[in-house]
């Protein structure tokens, strides 16, 4: 007879099982969602996934249900990644979610409807957000396969339009959902640096399968918070991704991306060239209507009127300097005139000339005598006489009366 064992016990051995199986520990499966259930407290998801025979429990939890881009519904074909277990309480045999993919054009074009008016609802894709391009980039930030077609085109439009650009390249891997997250790090790595005049998000063509990673809410997010100018060059001009709508421009292909940052630098010199041929056109034309002007002035009598005004104004000025130079040389001979009056009047009062007539100056002891009573016998004279001086000793005195 079989060992009896409880129901726990049993639950819990096929438990161990399931989850030691190497192939049911990571298992995709693809079916169709029925039953679905959005656990709004808890965020979790529940549903079934069924094919033409049979269905399967599926159970989502919150912390990968809200790195969904878009709502799971039912009758939606999907393609789903996780483990198998038991869930040990009911015995209920099912997958345990980590990651969900729509499968077929239908639901993969019902996800990206859902999220593309969910972010366009928080304005995730209004103009006013949009960033203009930098006219003539320093530096141009690379999100994109190192190994890819797009990077390959992208420096072929550079080499031919724009060859002194500098790039700033962080490789991706730019396909499959574990491709999302090193796209957000490198656009938001890119933007932080401050290096990057413009970001250009790129990948070549491919199915919708392999452009599908574009349509996550993380790169639209990152790419929204971008401060940079971001360019999204996803697949070709007939693909679109929720990154399109969301980049501040779009560009149908990484080459069409590159031709729109970078401005051709032949065109532009030639535009330079037209300007300089307009501007010096346009002066030669203004020089020579300003020579017309004058010739006309010149052969108009008002010109001849004004041209002979110096004339009249030099005559005038010859006159009224003539008249000046008179009063001046009559002014100059009155005050000769004077000047000689004082000139005989200072000369007739100088001390010399009286010298010169005969007369003497007496000091004595530096003060000048002019009365003899001031004398004595024996005083010591200093005579000054026209020409030199002398020093004498008084012997006699005498009065005016015995002078005279």
């Amino acid at each position: 007879m079989a060992n009896v064992i409880t129901v726990t016990a049993l639950n819990r051995y096929v438990k161990t099982l399931l989850e030691h199986d190497a192939v049911l520990t990571d298992i995709a499966l693809r079916g169709e969602i029925s039953n679905f259930t959005n656990h709004f407290k808890t965020g979790h998801f529940y549903f079934s996934l069924r094919d033409e025979q049979c269905s399967v429990k599926a159970v989502m939890f919150r912390s990968y249900a809200q790195q969904l881009s878009f709502l799971p519904q039912n009758g939606m074909r999907v393609i789903v990644r996780g483990r198998i277990s038991l869930f040990e309480r009911d015995g209920a045999f099912q997958i345990y979610v980590e990651d969900l993919f729509p499968d077929g054009i239908g639901a993969m074009q019902l996800a990206f409807d859902q999220l593309k008016e969910k972010l366009e609802k928080e304005g995730l894709f209004a103009p006013e957000h949009k960033k203009a391009l930098p006219q003539m980039p320093h530096c141009i930030g690379l999100v994109t396969s190192k190994t890819g077609a797009a990077i390959q085109d992208i420096f072929n439009v550079t080499r031919r339009r724009y060859p002194m650009a500098h790039f700033l390249l962080a490789p991706v891997n730019v396909q499959g959902s574990e491709a999302a997250p090193g796209i957000v790090d490198a656009i938001r790595r890119l933007d932080a640096s401050g290096k990057a005049d413009v970001i250009i998000v790129a990948r070549g063509g491919g199915s919708r399968e392999d452009l599908w990673v574009f349509n996550d809410e993380r790169i639209a997010r990152a790419a929204y918070a971008c401060q940079t100018p971001l360019v999204s060059a996803i697949g070709h001009e007939i693909d679109f991704s929720i990154l399109d709508f969301v980049a501040d421009l779009r560009a149908p292909t990484p080459s069409a991306a590159a031709e729109l940052v970078m401005p051709d630098m032949r065109a532009e010199w030639e535009n330079l060239y037209k300007i300089y041929t307009n501007i010096r056109q346009e002066m030669h034309q203004k020089i020579h209507l300003c020579y017309n002007r004058l010739d006309s002035a010149v052969q108009a009598p008002a010109f001849s009127a004004v041209r002979l005004l110096p004339e009249q104004k030099r005559t005038s000025l010859i006159e009224k300097k003539s008249v000046l130079h008179q009063h001046v040389s009559s002014l100059q001979k009155q005050r000769r005139q004077k000047l000689a009056h004082w000139a005989e009047l200072c000369h007739s009062l100088n001390p010399y000339s009286v010298l010169a007539r005969g007369y003497a100056v007496v000091e004595k002891q530096g003060e000048m005598i002019k009365d003899s009573q001031k004398l004595n016998k024996g005083d010591k004279l200093h005579i000054r006489l026209e020409k030199g001086s002398t020093d004498c000793i008084v012997e006699q005195v005498y009065s005016d009366e015995v002078c005279s």
